[in-house]
């Protein structure tokens, strides 16, 4: 009896550690290696797949090796911001396939093909899966899928309506002559002085997004920007490292930080919304907007939700704005006839006073100009999607589990779509629009495409154009001999090095 029993548990034991090694071969061998026969099949071209690691270590090898060096200020930006993926489209096409860890990793840089994957509208892209620890910094809507998302994104949705921003154009005004008299006082005694500009325009960004979506001040949310960059940081260093099953459960000094950023900012949060839900006024900014959500009985969104798109408002809202405008001062510093172009443009529009929505609509120059930044320097650089189920990409098949790359910067510096001098600044390239600026209609990406296109994409323009014009009306600026040109991915695209400019009082 008891030999039958030790018999049965030594034979079930073995049973579930073959289970166990036959499950760890499959996701770590056998499936890769049947997933790059099935799309090798069909002529696209690739690295071979290495155990485990993929493409992972050289693709951090290409990147440190890259980022060590500055480039010329006319130089391609693509071989240092995406070493790896400029030789992967030079060596096997702009459709190849790369490996991340375990993952088939299916690169699609034509402009007909991002669409596709972009417009789906049954479901068959969804967001990679990302490393737990990663999820720490998960923000909002742009995180959700399917039904959840689809509802989410419905409720937000009127919050960034038209008539809704032109109620923030007060705050937008307030903040960026907070920026310009900074910089006056900066530039009074001599006339002149040399600022980094890229933590200037996190400040204004900052603070227009505290004041339009929490009635508050860049002081006030000083400590969540803060705490949200090293989250970035920490959250960027799981993604590229391998993660094993229960890791994120060790209490490592890093994973300690990690979860303890994580309760700060959630708690800072939650006293801003419980004060918010305490206070009576007549503003209604953001905030108010989601929690005027929340009230409605038929919307099932809580506070942990409102605290996540706080999340995303407050990441979101800073970067993609102080990128974009730390990049435009550098090329119009760059290309000093544009910038004379622009400030004629924006005096002859409203002189010296502060511009109004009306003023900004008719700045034609101005908006030529930073479409022509964005397409330079997007601030999504690159855009993931993973299928979910087996699927078809224009007459290929593609199985469930594939990561699909979107290289948005690669496919806006292509010369078979914007011509041999791609690499030159030239707004008038959208002199006739977006649709005409490109010889495929198809080829302008900075802020997304299709049902997830990015919902601020007109709440950052409107402070982009106001920003722009007043420092038009108040300075001319060139670039610092100090300036290192160091183009570099973390999550959106920024100077490495800071973006060193002298400013000149007018």
């Amino acid at each position: 009896m008891e030999v039958s029993i030790f018999q049965t548990l030594f034979f079930s034991s073995v049973l579930l550690t073959l289970y166990a090694l036959i499950k760890i071969a499959y996701v770590i061998w056998l499936k890769p290696k049947s997933i790059e026969k099935h799309l090798r099949r069909q002529g696209i071209r690739g690295t071979s797949y290495k155990l485990i690691h993929g493409d992972r270590k050289e693709i951090t090898r290409c990147n440190m090796e890259a980022e060590t060096k500055p480039i010329s200020l006319n130089d391609p930006i693509i071989p240092r911001v995406f070493p790896f993926f400029d030789a992967m489209v030079k060596n096997y096409g702009k459709v190849s396939m790369s490996w991340f860890g375990t993952r088939p990793r299916l690169m699609l840089a034509e402009p007909e093909l991002i669409r596709w994957v972009l417009t789906d509208k049954c479901g068959h892209f969804v967001k990679p899966p990302l490393n737990p620890l990663v999820d720490l910094l998960q923000l909002g809507v742009s995180t959700l899928e399917g039904e959840k998302w689809a509802k989410r994104r419905k409720l937000i949705t009127p919050a960034f309506h038209l008539e809704k921003l032109k109620g923030m154009i007060p705050a937008f005004s307030r903040s960026c002559c907070d920026l310009i008299h900074r910089w006056n006082q900066l530039t009074s005694a001599q006339g002149w002085c040399e600022l980094d500009v890229k933590p200037e325009f996190h400040i204004l960004a900052g603070d227009v997004i505290a004041q339009t979506a929490f009635g508050s001040s860049y002081k006030k949310g000083k400590k969540i920007f803060q705490l949200q960059e090293e989250q970035v940081l920490l959250a960027l260093e799981a993604h590229h490292s391998i993660y094993f099953p229960g890791l994120r459960f060790i209490p490592t000094k890093k994973n300690k930080r990690r979860y303890a950023i994580d309760k700060e900012i959630k708690t800072t949060l939650r006293d801003m919304i419980h004060r918010k839900e305490q206070a009576k006024s007549s503003n209604v900014d953001l905030l108010d907007l989601l929690l005027q959500c929340k009230e409605q009985s038929e919307n099932d969104i809580t506070i942990e939700d409102i605290i996540e798109e706080c999340k995303l408002l407050y990441f979101a809202g800073q970067e993609i704005t102080a990128n974009w405008l730390t990049w435009t001062l550098i090329l119009l510093s760059m290309n000093p006839n544009w910038q004379e172009n622009a400030r004629v443009e924006v005096l002859q529009v409203c002189g010296k006073r502060t511009p109004e929505i009306n003023d900004l609509n008719r700045l034609k120059i101005v908006s030529m100009i930073l479409n022509e930044v964005l397409r330079l320097y997007p601030p999504e650089t690159v855009l993931f999607r993973h299928t979910f189920r087996e699927t078809n990409i224009k007459g290929m098949s593609i199985p469930a589990g594939v990561e699909i790359l979107l290289p948005i910067l690669s496919v806006h510096h292509d010369p078979d779509y914007w011509g041999e001098n791609v690499e030159e600044f030239r707004p008038e390239r959208f002199a006739e629009g977006v649709s005409n600026a490109s010889k495929n209609q198809k080829a302008f990406y900075p802020f997304g495409w299709g049902p997830r296109i990015c919902l601020g994409q007109n709440f950052a323009t409107i402070e982009a154009k106001m920003a722009l014009a007043l420092i038009l009306q108040h300075f001319w600026f060139e670039v610092s001999p100090s300036y290192s040109h160091t183009p570099c991915r973390r999550i959106t695209l920024y100077p490495q090095h800071g973006a060193q400019l002298i400013l000149h009082s007018i």
